[in-house]
């Protein structure tokens, strides 16, 4: 049996929009995603790729054709759920689901009430999902600092839809080509070697981002694939703004994309980088997951 753990609505965001060459959402073992709202609800509108649990007078049924034994992620989601004392439909789901799960079956917090209110462009009525339309799916950046600073890739960044959607105001672009964007934008033409040295910008960067990132003015972060060069002037940022540890930085980072890889050379920046900002090298980059 798993265990219950409550899931806020950046995490359930972030967890959509996990990509390598494609989306997350194209592999069968990745994400089971659960209304246990009423039928009428989840017809009217659900989040995009979710299924309605099916019940009976007394219960919540398990979901047929679904391997929830080897589902990375199962998370449920009802109208308003904020904790996981008491009852309600996604608590009372969870429950019958965890029998089975294997990880933690995850309960979204806020519900589709909250999750709908930040991203309303991943709202859907559509039921039945081909093969072809979960490949084709094309992710959103993913969220660092909610509603502020994103992490993308350069199609991510040129997307105007994208840019609606997250009212993204300005960028700061480490690839060697420009993006079609017309805010503000520190276009920093390095390329994704060892030999790059990022460390001279990080200070330029972290001024452009502190006096652009504003509530509903948010900052994207951008690189071709958004791995490496983007990935480390996000760990950067956050080390300048949270006056946090290399470590406490990359684990964030890593939670929000679980592909993100800076390469050795960009590691041992931010290493130096901890030091001019905490005055020590805190962070033991020898360390295998560095």
């Amino acid at each position: 049996m798993s265990e219950l753990v409550l899931c806020s609505s950046t995490e359930l965001y972030n967890i959509l929009n996990q990509s390598a060459k494609l989306s997350r959402l194209a592999e069968p073992n990745y994400l089971c995603l659960l209304d246990a709202r009423s039928k009428r609800e989840y017809n009217e509108s659900h989040i995009v790729t979710a299924r309605s649990v099916k019940q009976d007078e007394d219960s919540f049924l398990l979901p047929e054709s679904v391997e929830l034994d080897c589902m990375k992620y199962c998370v449920v989601y009802d109208s308003h759920t904020n904790s996981l004392f008491g009852e309600g439909p996604a608590i009372e789901c969870a429950k019958v689901i965890m029998q089975i799960c294997h990880n933690p079956v995850l309960v979204l917090k806020g519900g589709y009430e909250e999750f709908s209110g930040y991203y309303h462009f991943f709202r859907s009525q559509k039921v039945f999902w081909m093969p072809q339309e979960i490949d084709d799916f094309q992710p959103h950046p993913i969220e660092i600092i909610p509603s502020l600073l994103y992490l993308g890739d350069c199609r991510q960044a040129n997307d105007r839809h994208i840019q609606k959607d997250l009212k993204i105001k300005s960028q700061v672009n480490i690839s060697l080509e420009p993006t079609h964007f017309s805010g503000p934008t520190l276009h920093i033409a390095l390329p994704d070697t060892c030999e790059s040295d990022l460390l001279q910008f990080f200070p330029s960067v972290c001024t452009f981002i502190d006096s652009h990132m504003l509530p509903a003015c948010t900052v994207l972060i951008s690189s071709e694939l958004g791995i490496s060069r983007s990935s480390t002037v996000v760990l950067a940022y956050l080390i300048h703004h949270r006056k946090c540890t290399l470590q406490d930085a990359w684990n964030h980072v890593l939670k929000c994309k679980n592909n993100m890889r800076p390469n050795r050379g960009f590691v041992q920046q931010l290493s130096l980088w901890e030091k001019t900002v905490l005055g020590d090298q805190m962070t033991d980059i020898s360390d295998p997951k560095y």
